[in-house]
């Protein structure tokens, strides 16, 4: 008899990291490679057994990632102390942004949402420009009231799917500013949020528990909820 998948559903909402892509303009793209191949493994083990061993050096600001408040402040925390009950199984909110008129998302798009406590996830649809120029040219961002807005709801994080949560055109950070300085975490660089549209899920982006950095690369996912 056929055993009956009773698994949620998952849906991957991180973009692939490759050697030589280029996350965010003016940084280095990361260095993806062998430290020992299948084949230079032969020589320390038995005949028929290999391992490769891979070698990355690579700034903490690629593919998709999480920023702790250490990115932005000196004495926040780091990654290392960010405690998995902020990270990890949260209830998500998807804010569709795509009709923004211009690229600033502004509090009022926000209105009217439960977002006490949940993973805020801002859809813009942005990610279709994903390694390409336009990807890093006039990307929709949040405004500083928007992050008010949502620190007075009490999220528990905020994520987009766009070059920077921030407005980059100016040297100022408010929406970093906020969300870190109240210690909620920001993912950035994410993508395939249209399929959480109109669904209820659980949202998670866990980094490795590096000491001492405030940003890192995720593996950010979304959970699907049955509301049968």
């Amino acid at each position: 008899m056929m055993k009956i998948n009773t698994s949620p559903k998952l849906i991957d909402l991180s973009h692939e990291i490759e050697d030589g892509m280029i996350t965010y303009k003016g940084l280095p793209a990361p260095v993806i490679c062998d430290y020992w191949s299948h084949e230079e493994s032969r020589q320390f083990y038995e005949e028929g057994t290999e391992f490769q061993i891979g070698k990355i050096e690579m700034v903490s600001n690629t593919g998709t990632y999480l920023d702790s408040p250490f990115h932005r402040f000196r004495d926040g925390k780091d990654l290392s102390e960010l405690g998995l009950e902020h990270l990890a199984s949260l209830d998500g909110v998807l804010i569709d942004a795509t009709q923004a008129q211009g690229l600033a998302i502004d509090q009022s798009f926000f209105f009217d949402v439960d977002l006490k406590g949940k993973a805020v996830l801002v859809f813009t649809n942005w990610s279709q420009y994903w390694r390409t120029e336009q990807y890093f040219e006039n990307h929709p961002f949040l405004t500083k009231d928007a992050a008010e807005y949502l620190l007075k709801q009490e999220v528990a994080l905020v994520g987009i799917d766009a070059y920077n949560i921030d407005n980059m055109k100016g040297k100022s950070r408010p929406v970093h500013t906020i969300l870190l300085g109240a210690e909620i975490p920001i993912v950035e660089h994410l993508c395939n949020l249209h399929r959480l549209k109109e669904k209820s899920f659980k949202f998670t982006a866990t980094p490795p528990k590096l000491k001492g950095i405030g940003a890192f690369p995720v593996r950010a996912f979304a959970e699907i909820v049955d509301q049968s």
